[in-house]
């Protein structure tokens, strides 16, 4: 699943909050982009694929790809014209929860995600309250009819390249 023309059924997302073998599989890849953020002491390594319904990758990008303050969805959205008509039934994998407050840009990546239309979100971990409390992505799409599937077996793949911010207890 390494290039963007990737499709067919053995990549295609699951559907709903029913997960599948190419579910894991994207969301490994967003892991192992993670580990490509250069090194931050104020911020998560993410990664993120957005892949069509027909399981074509879209784009992906992981977090300080081109700026220091760029998070991975985000990064992964701007390679997408907006309003393209592929993203109301793609899925967002992202090996964090998206973000649902930030310092550093106007509006967290859940926002950015709801704005694109994205119906579907897979993510491997939480977002500890290392830098904002109570940052509940999760609620904030869900409480915008976003499915949010998350599936912790990818937790520790997630966590790896974050140990130096949050520790092995995570």
């Amino acid at each position: 699943m390494s290039t963007a023309s990737t499709s067919g059924s053995a990549n295609t997302p699951g559907a709903g909050r029913k997960s599948n073998t190419a579910d894991r599989a994207w969301l490994a890849l967003a892991c192992e982009l993670a580990a490509l953020c250069p090194p931050s002491t104020t911020a998560f390594s993410v990664g993120a694929v957005i892949v069509a319904a027909d399981g074509t990758e879209l784009a992906r990008g992981y977090s300080r790809e081109d700026n220091p303050l760029d998070h991975a969805e985000e990064a992964a959205l701007a390679k997408l014209p907006a309003g393209d008509p592929r993203l109301g039934s793609a899925t967002i994998y992202s090996s964090l929860e998206p973000c649902a407050k930030r310092a550093s840009r106007p509006l967290p990546c859940a926002q950015l995600i709801r704005n694109a239309g994205i119906s579907r979100v897979v993510t491997a971990w939480r977002e500890p309250d290392t830098f904002v409390l109570g940052a509940d992505g999760t609620e904030l799409l869900q409480d915008a009819g976003v499915t949010v599937v998350e599936l912790p077996e990818l937790a520790d793949a997630a966590q790896t390249p974050n140990r130096h911010l949050v520790g092995g207890d995570r």
